[in-house]
């Protein structure tokens, strides 16, 4: 299967919010996690990154409209498939307590429960993001798997439930190679913890410290992929515990809400709203390589300031939250919020 590889960006913080950050070597294709060939990841704060041979050569198709005549400013489109009705998500919680405070806690056994049930700020924003003029910037992508055939994005999020696996779950600074992500999310598959969705997106979140997949905190914050599994194609995102490390994967010392999870959202967002326009990275990224929200990494447009000092850009799902702008396809293209 042709798997392309492509970094995410970060630019400079062009928010309303002050960010120190150090620039930092820019992030190799060739390096971990051990699965490059077929994942995409969003860099650590101040990183810059660089584009495969194949991405930044292919043709652009553009449609009839569309921004694909700004090259340099735009995105563009490869030929393969988008998420375009509801996005559906699965959290899996590889840890053998609860991940984030209020959240499931499998206390070293199993726990499966539904969207509803997920008590945290996690599961708060993912109840709240479909629908939200923030997630509604992904309606502007579209593909044509059929030619003169456009289907563009026009569903939502739709939080499933999730998986607490607190067996054997890694702990402490684990190393956990991105290969062994991919056998938790297909044993939950083969015991019936998970059920096997082609619009699906598997979150796998861990607890702090965890080096999930290979590179966590040092060369990205999260990423995104697919693999295999019993002849279907999985699409999934590696999710480290980014509060524990805040200097390269937090924008700001203290969250709106003052949880952990604070940290979590923003590179969940990035992910999930790439998946759903790219989730066999055969669809949208720019001549760069840039997918949609690696356009937009670590800026946050017009900011306030909450209670307890930390600034923030959106209320969804009665919380306030500090999350990246996403490129909007339309006209010339920009960063948006909405």
């Amino acid at each position: 299967m042709q798997r392309n590889t492509r970094l995410g960006y970060l630019g400079a913080a062009t928010a309303a919010i002050a960010i120190s950050v150090a620039a930092v070597a820019p992030v190799a294709a060739t390096t971990s996690p051990d699965l490059a060939s077929h994942v995409h990841f969003m860099p650590i704060i101040g990183a810059t990154a660089q584009a495969d041979g194949q991405a930044s050569g292919q043709a652009k198709n553009a449609r009839p409209g569309g921004n694909s005549a700004y090259p340099q400013a735009g995105i563009n489109y490869h030929g393969g498939r988008i998420v375009a009705q509801d996005f559906h998500v699965v959290s899996i919680y590889w840890s053998s307590g609860a991940t984030y405070p209020g959240g499931p806690n499998p206390n070293g056994a199993e726990l499966t429960g539904s969207g509803a049930a997920d008590g945290s700020l996690v599961g708060t924003f993912l109840r709240g993001l479909g629908g939200s003029p923030y997630y509604n910037i992904n309606k502007t992508y579209w593909d044509q798997l059929t030619a003169g055939v456009y289907r563009s994005v026009t569903g939502g999020i739709v939080y499933d439930g999730y998986w607490a696996d607190g067996t054997n779950a890694p702990s402490g600074t684990d190393n956990v190679s991105g290969a062994a992500v991919e056998a938790e999310i297909a044993a939950g598959f083969a015991s019936g913890a998970l059920t096997y969705g082609a619009n699906t997106i598997y979150s796998v979140f861990s607890a702090g410290g965890v080096n999930l997949g290979g590179g966590a905190f040092t060369q990205y914050c999260a990423y995104h992929g697919h693999f295999t599994w019993s002849g279907n194609d999985v699409i999934y995102a590696v999710m480290p515990y980014n509060a524990y490390n805040t200097s390269a994967c937090g924008a700001q010392a203290t969250g709106p809400n003052g949880d952990p999870a604070d940290f979590e959202v923003n590179t969940l967002a990035h992910e999930i709203e790439e998946a759903n326009t790219d989730p066999s990275l055969s669809a949208w990224w720019d001549n760069r390589g840039y997918e949609n929200a690696d356009k937009c990494a670590w800026t946050f447009g017009t900011t306030s300031t909450a209670s307890n000092g930390a600034k923030y850009n959106m209320t969804i799902g009665g919380k306030n939250w500090l999350v990246q702008r996403n490129w909007k396809n339309s006209g010339s293209g920009s960063c948006a919020l909405s």
